[in-house]
């Protein structure tokens, strides 16, 4: 595959890292992977933000997007995409080895928030020689970065692309994922998250994901696919898929992580500490594409169409588009040609080339 042929995958320790809560992390890793060529002005570099339980090798869960020749074309872009602050696939998380006990931090790991992986993204850009982003564009919690992105460094952002997304958490999404916490709590092998060297909460932590995957899908795609067929031990077919999903998720994640990843989506609001909504939105100076997925129940279109409002309704210069799938949520990351579609047709509309 072409895009591999200039993939580079590498790691920076950053020896502080201050958090909005006031807690010092230090000796701080940060996992990475880029495409394609920065630019001599450091200006063609395009940040993909993951969602909740992904990682920095961007282009094979978004193939199809990233590639030569592709909506975020590697032939063009400098492609970024970083595991972020609180994650378990190459950055620094519960499971990471506390650098001044020696031990995995566990229950000492600190809150983090959106916020937080946001400015350890802008450190790990500067280190690698980028002076503006062309664009950051990520869905689900990825799209939480996304905007807080554009708010938070609106000098640094020329273009932003949020996908099935949010301004503030809302209290549906802060619903699920307090019973997908209390699924992982409740098991009694997540010892107050102190179970590294042990098992840990293999069943609470499947069991969430079974919740989240419920979440993630529509009731058109589950009722089209398993019906009430039964498998041959009269378990029906959702039950085996909710459960091969979980003990998938448990194979090659951390409920540590997954934990501190949900605690930083529920503390989502761009107006945190800003004077409320408007007045952050009113500090981006990027233009945006908000993109909802019509069959999301997660972060509705509803939900979608009123963050796109809020946007034109704060002066930014911003646009709405609408993936149309049975697929859920979780659309953006399955219907990529036509994923790559919209997003192909915002970059060349900005940078004038239609």
């Amino acid at each position: 595959m072409k895009v591999l042929e200039k993939c580079r995958t590498g790691k920076r320790v950053l020896p502080e890292v201050v958090l909005e809560s006031g807690a010092v992390l230090r000796e701080v890793e940060a996992a990475y992977e880029t495409y394609g060529e920065l630019n001599e002005t450091g200006t063609n570099a395009v940040l993909v933000c993951h969602a909740l339980t992904g990682d920095a090798q961007a282009a094979a869960w978004w193939n199809g997007v990233i590639g030569p020749k592709q909506a975020l074309d590697t032939e063009r872009y400098f492609v970024i995409c970083s595991n972020v602050l609180g994650g378990c696939v190459g950055s620094t998380g519960p499971q990471s080895v506390n650098p001044e006990t020696g031990r995995p931090y566990g229950s000492s790991f600190p809150v983090v928030t959106i916020r937080d992986m946001v400015h350890l993204q802008h450190r790990l850009l500067q280190e690698l020689g980028v002076s503006e982003l062309h664009l950051v564009i990520g869905g689900s919690m990825g799209g939480l970065q996304a905007i807080e992105w554009a708010v938070t460094y609106p000098s640094f952002v020329r273009h932003c692309i949020p996908i099935a997304s949010a301004q503030q958490l809302s209290a549906l999404a802060i619903a699920y994922n307090d019973a997908m916490r209390s699924a992982v709590t409740n098991d009694p092998a997540w010892n107050g998250g102190d179970y590294y060297g042990g098992a840990g909460p293999v069943q609470g932590f499947a069991l969430a994901r079974k919740i989240g995957m419920i979440t993630y899908r529509s009731f058109e795609l589950f009722q089209d696919r398993f019906g009430r067929e039964t498998a041959p031990n009269g378990t029906f077919q959702i039950q085996s898929y909710l459960a091969h999903h979980g003990q998938k998720l448990v194979n090659r994640f951390d409920a540590g992580s997954y934990l501190c990843l949900l605690n930083a989506m529920d503390g989502h609001d761009v107006g945190r500490g800003r004077g409320g909504l408007q007045a952050a939105l009113r500090q981006i100076t990027a233009r945006v594409l908000w993109v909802g997925i019509d069959s999301d129940r997660l972060y509705t279109a509803a939900e979608q169409r009123a963050c796109y409002e809020a946007l034109k309704g704060a002066g930014v210069k911003c646009s709405y588009a609408e993936i149309q799938s049975v697929h859920g949520h979780d659309a953006f990351l399955i219907e990529r040609e036509q994923t790559a579609e919209i997003v192909k047709s915002f970059l060349q509309r900005v940078e004038g080339t239609v």
